[in-house]
């Protein structure tokens, strides 16, 4: 109808009224039908484009990039945009917990640097010169998303940032991460730290990487940790942000990650009938918590799901289904598949179990407290032994202030005494006066002498001749 009526405007032809309209009025009617051409050929065209996006799905897809895969299998289930690279967020913080637990020094006491504590939030409220362990802070920076538990991380492992993230971009060219790049440890994606980006292939090669390391799936799938500052003996307790442990009983973590520039980003996990599926989801536009519950029951209800049964779970958020409730606890428990190494289910119950395992190795044993007590005894007794010997030592100071203290008489005594011997020192100085008068007395008749020798003195001669023949 349209072109009939586009065609027509154009082709009519002018009648002889119309020419002298024309004549009469040149400067109306051509601009009118020429804006009537121009409106008429827009609705056309908008009237075009309307089938076509409907008839396109990925355009309702409110996500950036996803995929959907059964771990151990090489089959994917559902897939958008995989190797687009986007700012992956704190997702970045499986990369850095996985090269801390492989490096064999779990139980290493980290201390908290300055650098490590100046960090944008979320973070655990570390102080500088804290100790952590390192497991502790690997649990922190999983569960709680803590940014100073990453940096401490790093800083703890290589010395610096830089040496680390040198060392997460080589790991991840060995796991198969190609187009990812890593600027920091906790993924922030601005400023200094700016370019640190990932795929959603990558980050599934990730995934699938780290899950064989059980270490890192007890922790990937707590829902808070608890522990304890070795000096201070301060208690941190940190609770997840992944509402989908709650919302979905079949999920086993993983990660959860959000920047302005980045979006909504998550990583998950659910088990159920033996089948184990990970979906990654970057810069999701909606609620990524419903979405991930619709993907996951798509996948455990039919054998082979299809990329297009996929799709239709984001046209529109009408379409997405509101997430079961919750299953009994005993039900749960038939369910849900037991953690090697683990003495507890991986259920809401298990999760409270493990709480209270944790409190347990928080309080002390026993033996511990006696020995506390003990020890706090010994150090009793020692101080009561210093303050003895400080009361001891406080005597003796009085006593030999006592003793340097001098009597009145003894002072006066002491006083006359120096009289004494100030006159004394007098009376022989006068005497010394009196003994060299006598010597310069006595020294005056030996001169005489001497002058009456001299006069008397007279020589003896011998005769030499006479010697000579005595001597023959």
């Amino acid at each position: 109808m349209t072109d009939k009526i586009l065609i027509f405007g154009i082709l009519i032809p002018l009648t002889p009224p119309s020419n002298r309209r024309l004549k009469l009025f040149p400067c109306e009617l051509l601009p009118l039908r020429l804006s009537m051409i121009l409106f008429v050929t827009i609705i056309m065209l908008f009237s075009s484009s309307l089938p076509a996006q409907t008839r396109d799905d990925s355009l309702q897809v409110p996500i950036c990039s996803y995929i959907v895969k059964e771990t151990g299998r090489p089959t994917v289930l559902g897939e958008k945009d995989i190797e687009r690279s986007v700012s992956p967020a704190s997702l970045t913080k499986i990369l850095t917990c996985i090269m801390a637990i492989e490096s064999g020094r779990l139980e290493d006491n980290v201390l908290i640097t300055k650098e490590s504590t100046m960090v944008e939030p979320s973070k655990a409220g570390f102080n500088e010169g804290d100790r952590i362990r390192l497991v502790d802070l690997v649990k922190a920076a999983m569960i709680n998303s803590s940014n100073d538990a990453a940096f401490a991380i790093a800083i703890h492992l290589y010395g610096n940032v830089d040496s680390f993230v040198a060392a997460m971009n080589s790991k991840a060219r060995r796991i198969g991460m190609k187009n990812s790049r890593f600027t920091n440890p906790a993924g922030f994606d601005k400023g200094i730290y700016a370019g640190n980006v990932s795929t959603a292939e990558d980050l599934l090669r990730l995934t699938e990487y780290s899950v064989r390391n059980p270490v890192f799936n007890q922790i990937a799938r707590l829902e808070q940790a608890i522990f304890m500052e070795q000096t201070t003996r301060k208690v941190y307790c940190l609770k997840t942000h992944n509402k989908l442990l709650t919302k979905y009983p079949y999920a086993v973590g993983i990660k959860t990650g959000f920047t302005t520039k980045a979006g909504k980003c998550l990583i998950a996990r659910a088990i159920k009938d033996n089948k184990d599926i990970l979906l990654v989801m970057l810069n999701a536009k909606t609620d990524r918590w419903n979405v991930a519950v619709n993907i996951f029951d798509k996948a455990f209800s039919t054998s082979k799901p299809s990329s297009e049964s996929f799709a239709q779970i984001f046209r529109g958020d009408s379409g997405l289904s509101v997430p079961p409730p919750l299953a009994s606890l005993e039900q749960a428990d038939k369910r849900e598949p037991r953690m090697p190494g683990l003495g507890y289910k991986l259920t809401k119950r298990g999760i409270d179990r493990h709480v209270v395992a944790e409190l347990r190795d928080i309080r002390p044993s026993k033996r511990e407290v006696m020995a506390r007590q003990r020890n706090s005894r010994a150090s009793k007794r020692e101080s009561i032994a210093g303050l003895r010997s400080k009361s001891g030592a406080k005597r003796h100071a009085v006593a030999e202030l006592r003793n340097s203290r001098m009597s009145k008489g003894r002072v006066l005594a002491i006083q006359q005494g120096s009289k004494k011997s100030k006159t004394h020192q007098v009376a022989k100085l006068k005497s010394g006066s009196k003994q060299k008068n006598g010597d310069v007395v006595l020294s005056k008749p030996v001169r005489k002498n001497k002058r009456r020798v001299a006069s008397s003195y007279t020589p003896v001669m011998i005769n030499i001749a006479a010697c000579h023949e005595l001597n023959a």
